[in-house]
């Protein structure tokens, strides 16, 4: 095999490597942090997790990080496991990782200036070769949200191989640092307690512990096909009986609402349930990235008690790896058009979007609020000068 062979990877990239019976050796070194796990011999496999050890090298900004520097970011044991739907194919996997204590119990830790948390994602960019279309969503999330996932970019070694570039970042959950919506604990089921908080997604049905339930309402298609809605807080084998009635009939009474006659009715049409701002947000965020998974993946949404706020939000955003041109079906490497007509497209998909938006944008209060925040967003965050600036 070639010995000192280079790797070549983004600008401001310099990683140089000796291959030694197998083995990559790091000789040079990397602005980015360097993650190192050592599983102990073991597979890593999709659940359960399997205890290691990670160490992160994060020197001051602006100098190397080398593999012989101590772990200065953390130094102690994870649980990890792979993680993804299609991805979990790809040659490079995206992992689910939680931080622990010597005795295996979850440890809240302070990474990369993110709050303390125990839930952390690698997310593997294998599908996107330019390996930042998930961190651009997630930073123009930020500028557009309540709350959007925080994220590092990093070099991921494991067992002493060298896995490539990643996207370290949060596990979308309830917690004060992340959604902030009140706990839900297993004998709130009466009153204002009950009420909240949750989160549920629309999103393909992988992996275990997961449960659902489906809406009356089909898709609007060539096509139809049933929206299924998942828990997502509290988990499928935590959330009570209860908690599943009362949150089902909450996004029911929004659907029969907008699909009923008054759903335009300023005091019993749909508003009254939804965060229209966060919808709004959300529309144009799917479409100014024409995330061809938009709407009918990976589509996050949360509810807080009553007494906090009554409204649903949507959000915030996850999975946008296929955005901004980097899908060949489906119209999703199409710079015309709109990502929320999927439907017409692609009526074939067993994964459609739900009927909501196709009546959202009837109103022309909905179509209003659009409009005036896309032209808030161009002229900051969304300028063109802006978006190449922060691609630079």
């Amino acid at each position: 095999m070639k010995r000192g062979f280079k790797i070549k990877l983004l600008p401001f990239i310099l990683l140089c490597y000796t291959t030694l019976y197998g083995q990559l050796t790091l000789q040079d070194s990397s602005i980015l942090p360097l993650i190192v796990i050592n599983t102990f011999g073991n597979t890593i496999v999709d659940e359960p997790k399997i205890t290691a050890h990670m160490g992160i090298i994060k020197n001051t900004q602006g100098s190397y990080n080398q593999l012989s520097d101590n772990f200065n970011e953390y130094d102690g044991f994870i649980g990890i496991e792979e993680r993804g739907s299609s991805s979990s194919f790809f040659p490079k996997k995206g992992y689910g990782l939680e931080t622990r204590d010597s005795l295996g119990e979850n440890n809240n830790v302070e990474l990369f200036g993110m709050p303390k948390e125990n839930d952390w994602v690698l997310h593997g960019p294998y599908s996107d070769k330019s390996l930042i279309r998930n961190f651009l969503a997630y930073y123009y999330g930020e500028k557009m949200y309540n709350y959007s996932p925080r994220t590092q970019f990093v070099e991921l070694v494991i067992d002493n191989d060298y896995k490539g570039v990643y996207l370290f970042l949060e596990k979308i959950k309830r917690d004060d640092g992340r959604i902030d919506i009140s706990k839900l604990d297993d004998d709130d089921l009466l009153g204002d307690s009950l009420t909240g908080g949750y989160i549920v997604k629309i999103d393909k049905s992988t992996g275990s512990n997961n449960s659902s339930w489906t809406s009356f309402y089909q898709t609007n298609s060539s096509n139809p096909k049933d929206v299924s809605f998942l828990y997502h807080y509290p988990k499928a084998d935590e959330i009570k009986s209860a908690q599943k009635t009362y949150i089902q009939t909450f996004i029911s009474s929004f659907e029969n609402t907008l699909y009923g006659n008054n759903f335009l009715d300023s005091s019993i049409g749909y508003k009254q349930y939804i965060d229209i701002n966060s919808f709004v947000d959300y529309y144009l965020l799917n479409e100014a990235t024409r995330n061809v998974d938009g709407y009918r993946i990976s589509t996050f949404m949360y509810k807080n008690k009553d007494s906090k706020n009554n409204k649903l939000f949507i959000g915030p955003p996850w999975d946008y790896n296929l955005g901004w041109g980097n899908a060949d079906y489906c119209d999703g490497g199409s710079t015309t058009g709109w990502a929320s007509d999927f439907n017409l497209v692609c009526s074939g998909d067993n994964f459609q979007i739900p009927f909501w938006w196709e009546k959202m944008l009837s109103d022309p209060e909905f179509l209003n609020r659009l409009n005036c925040r896309w032209d808030e967003l161009r002229q900051g965050p969304l300028h063109s000068d802006s978006i190449n600036e922060v691609i630079d």
